[in-house]
């Protein structure tokens, strides 16, 4: 993708705000053991690794990779995954955030070589109907709202396994 222009205004300060909240992510679960990553503690029994892996797989991965990039080798692999929430234990806490890290820099890539208004290359019609979004902002600003929403869902997980919180407004 070398030699794009770089992303205008409008995308720049967008990218911003969804990294602000990768970053969230990241750092919510910062000093978090294997075990705890692992641990369930909310009755549906999802893990904070369980959450990333969804983040990195079915966010990142299926938004920007899939539906703005129309990447071809994505698509034929999204069949592969049963259920990104489901962290094997065959995969550690290094892998899973070093995979959500990785993919964030794919999406980078594809953002920055996309206008914002250019239409989505690929929507599976079969499993979600007609598209609820149709170009790159409207995928930027759902991609954004999710990631904010799962950070406040890792904030109450971190604050329950051991009282950590990321932001404390006095």
């Amino acid at each position: 993708m070398t030699g794009e222009a770089p992303p205008d205004g409008e995308i720049r300060a967008l990218l911003r705000a969804l990294d602000g909240q990768r970053r969230h992510i990241v750092g919510i679960l910062d000093g978090l053991d294997e075990d705890a990553l692992r641990q369930a503690v909310l009755p549906s029994g999802w893990t904070c690794l369980g959450l990333v892996q969804h983040l990195a797989l079915d966010v990142e991965r299926f938004w920007f990779r899939a539906v703005v990039a129309g990447e071809k080798d994505v698509i034929r692999a999204l069949d592969d995954n049963d259920d990104a929430w489901q962290v094997g234990p065959d995969l550690t806490a290094a892998d899973v955030l070093g995979r959500y890290r990785h993919e964030t820099d794919l999406a980078d890539a594809v953002i920055a070589a996309t206008a914002a208004d250019t239409g989505l290359a690929w929507w599976p019609h079969h499993l979600f109907g007609e598209p609820h979004l149709h170009n790159l902002r409207d995928v930027l600003l759902h991609v954004i709202t999710e990631t904010a929403c799962h950070a406040g869902h890792l904030d109450a997980a971190r604050e329950l396994i051991d009282g950590r919180r990321w932001m404390v407004l006095t």
